[in-house]
């Protein structure tokens, strides 16, 4: 066994550290910062009491202790793998101290290697082993981070040097870096080790014999960057196309090109490309519009990415409150004002792209709510869980102008777009009135019946109409990692003509989401208001095609309206459901003839009970006449067809 192995599994035993243990050790153990990449944990939470730090290195050098390796190979990458993380350790204190040194703890290869150096000066004397270990801690893990995007592949040149003096052969140091990479790689995810074997071989080949590397563009390393995004069913391609379309990307992003960017995949993936490229646009420029200067080599996301994420439920999530904010933000960025470093005013979100006097080599950037912001988001933290919820999150779209159906759903959208697919049969039966091939879904949720429809009527060019953010980025990925011929558009509902021509669409489809219109709750407090059902059907007729249909299937209010019924929730907020509002079909009716006239004819309207729904509502109410006796359901959903005329 490594005798790295032995100090840890002696500390672990001991749970303290003895008198004599290794200067990397003692480091590594007192961290009193959890310094890590989030990207990989599931919950923030599970690392208030661990050592996420020292559980990787022991990791990397079990992994170490089990290659076939030569006993000098293996005291070499021991050494490496040891202090490579130490720039993440340290009391406070000593982080502060080693700062003012002029230590780089920001970016933590550059960090490590100047501790090792300082420590291996006190006890050795300076020989090739020594400055063998200063550049494989200061390259340490550039491979993967090139294969990521994150940084040029220049930076991993100084391992020339070794066989340039002659330390090592191209064959040896082809071989260190071998395993170094495995043991680096490996101890994140054996998986991700077995993905990228190859390329990474392939790169160590072009390092240790001094060849000429295939040199990314612009583009690739875009593309590389949002690997993540890509898998989640990001569409690269149409992207950056759209992207050239507002600017020339290779000349804007030319100053990247010899800069690393630490952090960058884990605080921006959940942003889209556009949003990305015009941060990295922000981080070129400081706060009054000057370019970087050259000896800027680092660019660190690590702030924003420690701000963008909380734990909900026990798990780890983006926060949503800010990520919405920052997008609203970037989009009032014209591109020709941040190719000239100018940057919108917001008195409650701000750019900061800071220098540390002592670091002129890196800059970090971050967006700075302000404190009425960052104590508002707080609050919409700490009543998820309550009925304050709704509320808090309207305060918080004051604050920010924003129309809340925009943003509705913050941590429900996984939720609410699988609910929304388990309704697939009960919406085939639209499918029986659809007429045409222009088709336009209103609100199309998860997606369901765009699916069906392109199913079930091959020669139907179906698309899909949401105003909210979230949904359209779900369909998105959706579209592009099935392979869907349906397409979907942001758009608002109440005016349909600003986004799809007038008189162009055979069928609209209303499939449960005008109640959501109804039950919308205005910055008055109104919680029903009728009248956006009628703006929203006004609008659908605009753009229905002479001849053409809007379709209607939603839930209903009982009928009779002065029906009298008692339910008892068995359920703890189960009365949250309860609090929607509904048209009865007689109210249905009158809306349509009294908003589109009598020009607009009711071809079907028919109510029923869904089925399922006794099933589903057993054991979580109970349903009563005055009387207390048991009575059925009453009809749940309504089916309504209006036809325009020739």
């Amino acid at each position: 066994m490594l005798q790295s192995l032995k100090a840890i599994a002696n500390y672990r035993k001991e749970n303290d550290l003895v008198w004599d243990a290794p200067t990397w050790l003692k480091i590594l153990v007192s961290a009193e910062e959890r310094i890590v990449n989030l990207e990989r944990f599931r919950s923030i939470g599970e690392l208030k009491d661990s050592n996420p730090v020292l559980d990787y290195v022991e990791r990397t050098l079990l992994i170490l202790d089990g290659l076939p390796l030569s006993f000098w190979i293996k005291e070499l990458l021991e050494n490496v793998l040891v202090w490579s993380e130490t720039s993440k350790g340290g009391t406070g204190r000593e982080r502060l101290r080693w700062q003012q040194e002029g230590i780089n703890l920001f970016v933590h290869n550059i960090g490590s290697s100047q501790l090792y150096v300082r420590q291996a000066q006190a006890e050795f004397p300076a020989y090739p082993r020594n400055s063998m270990i200063r550049i494989l801690i200061e390259t340490h893990g550039l491979i993967g981070q090139y294969i990521r995007g994150e940084i040029p592949f220049s930076e991993n040149r100084a391992l020339l040097e070794i066989t340039r003096k002659g330390w090592l052969s191209s064959e040896e140091l082809e071989l260190v870096l071998r395993a170094l990479n495995e043991c680096i790689i490996a101890g994140v995810d054996p998986d991700l080790w077995e993905q990228v074997r190859g390329e990474v071989e392939q790169l160590i080949g072009w390092i240790a014999w001094d060849n000429v590397p295939v040199v990314w563009g612009v583009k690739e390393r875009l593309k590389r960057l949002r690997s993540v995004s890509i898998r989640e069913g990001e569409p690269f391609e149409q992207g950056y196309a759209e992207l050239e379309r507002e600017l020339n990307v290779e000349k804007a992003l030319a100053p990247l090109e010899n800069r690393t960017l630490w952090y960058v995949e884990s605080a921006l993936q959940d942003f889209s490309l556009q949003e990305m490229v015009k941060v990295f646009l922000l981080t070129l420029r400081d706060s009054t519009g000057q370019e970087q200067p050259a000896a800027v080599r680092h660019i660190s996301f690590e702030s924003l990415m420690n701000t963008m994420y909380y734990d909900y439920r026990g798990v780890k999530k983006i926060n949503v409150y800010k990520k919405r904010m920052i997008e609203q933000y970037l989009g009032a960025l014209a591109w020709q004002d941040v190719l000239k470093g100018k940057r919108e005013h917001n008195p409650h979100l701000s750019v900061i792209v800071e220098h540390k006097e002592e670091l002129p080599s890196t800059v970090f950037f971050n967006f700075a709510f302000s404190s009425a912001a960052e104590k508002l988001i707080d609050f919409c933290i700490e009543a998820e869980k309550t009925p304050l919820y709704d509320k808090a999150v309207l305060l918080l779209f004051d604050l920010f102008g924003l129309r809340r159906d925009v943003y509705d759903r913050f941590h429900n959208e996984e939720t609410y777009l699988t609910e929304m697919n388990r309704t697939t049969d009960y919406k085939r039966v639209i499918l029986d009135y659809i007429i045409g091939t222009r088709i336009l879904d209103i609100g199309p949720g998860g997606g369901v019946l765009l699916d069906l429809i392109e199913q079930e009527r091959p020669d139907a060019k179906p698309l899909g109409l949401d105003i909210s953010v979230n949904v359209i980025e779900a369909l998105k990925r959706k579209k592009h990692s099935e392979g869907h011929r349906w397409d979907v558009i942001k758009g608002d509902a109440l005016r349909l003509e600003e986004f799809v021509e007038a008189e162009s669409m055979d069928t609209v489809i209303f499939s449960s989401i005008l109640h959501e219109l109804y039950s919308y709750i205005e910055r008055d407090g109104t919680r029903f208001n009728p009248q956006t059902v009628a703006t929203a059907l006004q609008s659908a007729y605009r753009v229905l095609a002479p001849g053409g249909r809007i379709i209607i299937r939603d839930g209903i209010m009982t009928e009779p309206a002065e029906q009298r019924r008692r339910i008892r929730v068995l359920e703890q907020d189960g009365m949250e459901w309860l609090l929607r509002g509904y048209f009865t079909p007689s109210q249905y009716e009158e809306c349509i003839r009294s908003t589109l006239g009598p020009q607009a004819m009711i071809r079907v309207s028919r109510h029923y009970l869904q089925e399922g729904y006794t099933d589903a509502l057993s054991g979580r109410i109970e349903l009563t006449d005055e009387q207390g006796q048991p009575v059925p359901l009453p009809d749940s959903t309504c089916l309504i067809v209006i036809e325009k005329p020739q």
